[in-house]
């Protein structure tokens, strides 16, 4: 009998865990104030993504944006400027800079929450809209061919 843990799955699971091992090392070792930044500023990404469990992560995924929004001024002048963990730690410990990335952050919660029900009551407008025409295209036909033609729609007979 095969041993239920050398199916594929498992081994693919395995790999991919291994290579993201060997990708978050390799960032640690080549790129470590980026590491150190991306560490601070994106948590509210880490928190969204544990939150949401819907199948879109539509949450995760307005909050990722605007969270990394907010941070990537911030890892461009780390970047263009002196790329040291000196210079990642003043950004970090900057009262102001992590304000902006997690004000983005919570921007992106705000448009998560709002958005969706904004679009339902137009979404639910524009039915009623599109209700109210036909109900008048209704009345007309009527008018042009007479009651006869309501009730045979309707499956009534005279």
């Amino acid at each position: 009998m095969a041993d239920p843990s050398s199916d594929g799955r498992t081994r693919k699971t395995n790999w991919t865990a291994l290579w993201l091992f060997v990708l978050i090392v390799g960032l640690i070792w080549i790129s470590l104030p980026t590491v150190l930044m991306i560490v601070v500023g994106m948590p509210p990404t880490f928190v969204a993504w544990i939150i949401d469990r819907s199948y879109q992560k539509s949450a995760t995924y307005c909050v990722a944006g605007m969270n990394f929004c907010g941070l990537f001024p911030y890892l461009m002048d780390l970047w263009m400027g002196v790329h040291s963990l000196k210079a990642a730690s003043a950004i970090v410990t900057d009262v102001f800079a992590l304000l902006v990335i997690y004000g983005a952050a919570a921007f992106g919660w705000m448009i998560y929450i709002t958005i969706p029900p904004v679009v339902g009551t137009f979404l639910t407008v524009m039915a009623q809209r599109r209700v109210a025409q036909l109900r008048t295209l209704q009345r007309q036909i009527v008018e042009e061919w007479g009651e006869s033609v309501a009730h045979s729609v309707t499956g009534q007979s005279n």
